[in-house]
């Protein structure tokens, strides 16, 4: 059907509030231990901040639907705002990226959202509150190609089972990339969506997680979560590149780019994932949907926030031609 909905983007979307924290202001209250993966501020103490910047629309799903939007593909929206400012000024940002809004739900009993974002050397640290938030599947949803489901808050395990029943009737593809609430539901809850999942997609930390195995390399990671059901499973390594596989013996691996310097981190992750899932919904094959993933991703890190460097497609294919071949995914 030509006229068939592209992707269904199906979680939360948040206020991303941006502090940037120079070290030169902070040298005698900041003590960064990165061995130890802590930032250290002096109790008590007043801590300088360079710039300030807030982004309406902004978490996975959010990032996600605007990404693909971006891309071409016909996209819905499928999250739950409020009725406050925050949640106005979020709607109007879908309507202006081409966002189709007509399935958010609005509940006029909370508000928004809330990540507070401090970035210092170029990594994040990011302080989430997150509203409860009742999910409810719309009955009136289009079906669509594909479903990306992704970060929603507590209490969605009624959510999950009306997703289930959503794909089993009407056979949407599914990429399940999920957030911290759903990672903490644990493999066995996780189960039903893992074993419909056409594309898993999380970052190595996660995946360790999810299947309680802390020491395990990519490979393995991939084996164990291959063995829980999803057709393919995608695993991002910050600076080691991204794996994905469908088999779990074919592994492929893409590298990063180092064609920009990095600007701020929010946001990579979602746009590896929305590149790659946008590329498998217009038939393109594993190695070029990884490579998607990696340039949407590389443009993303080269702004403060997480949508500004999201691509066009003319943008994407410059970027291949221009830097394509300093990432090409390779089997492993």
């Amino acid at each position: 059907m030509e006229n068939q909905l592209d992707l269904i983007s199906v979680g939360d979307s948040t206020i991303d509030i941006f502090m940037q924290v120079e070290q030169k202001d902070t040298e005698a209250v900041c003590n960064l231990k990165a061995e130890e993966r802590l930032i250290c501020f002096a109790y008590g103490s007043k801590i300088p901040v360079s710039t300030y910047r807030r982004i309406p629309a902004s978490g996975n799903a959010a990032n996600n639907a605007i990404g693909s939007a971006r891309l071409g593909l016909k996209t819905v929206l499928y999250t739950v705002l409020g009725s406050d400012q925050d949640s106005l000024d979020s709607k109007k940002v879908f309507e202006n990226e081409g966002v189709d809004v007509n399935f958010i739900s609005v509940d006029p009993s909370v508000g928004s959202n809330l990540s507070v974002v401090l970035n210092y050397l170029g990594e994040r640290t990011i302080f989430v509150y997150h509203q409860h938030k009742k999910y409810n599947l719309p009955m009136n949803l289009p079906v669509p190609k594909w479903m990306y489901l992704t970060s929603v808050g507590p209490n969605h395990q009624h959510f999950h089972e009306q997703i289930l029943e959503f794909i089993q009737k009407t056979k949407t593809k599914l990429a399940f990339n999920p957030g911290s609430y759903q990672l903490r539901d644990g493999i066995n809850l996780l189960q039903p969506i893992l074993s419909l999942a056409d594309v898993l997609i999380s970052n190595k930390e996660e995946a360790a997680g999810l299947v309680g195995n802390n020491g395990a390399d990519v490979k393995q990671l991939i084996l164990e979560l291959k063995a829980k059901g999803p057709a393919c499973v995608v695993i991002t390594d910050g600076a080691n590149g991204s794996f994905a596989s469908y088999d779990g013996r074919e592994i492929w691996h893409a590298g990063v780019s180092t064609i920009s310097p990095v600007m701020e981190k929010t946001g990579a992750g979602d746009a590896y994932s929305t590149g790659f899932v946008a590329a498998l919904v217009a038939g393109k094959d594993l190695p070029e949907a990884m490579l998607w993933g990696t340039m949407n991703s590389t443009s993303v890190v080269g702004y403060i926030g997480a949508r500004e460097g999201l691509l066009t497609p003319l943008k994407l294919q410059e970027m291949i031609k221009l830097y394509g071949g300093e990432v090409k995914p390779r089997m492993v």
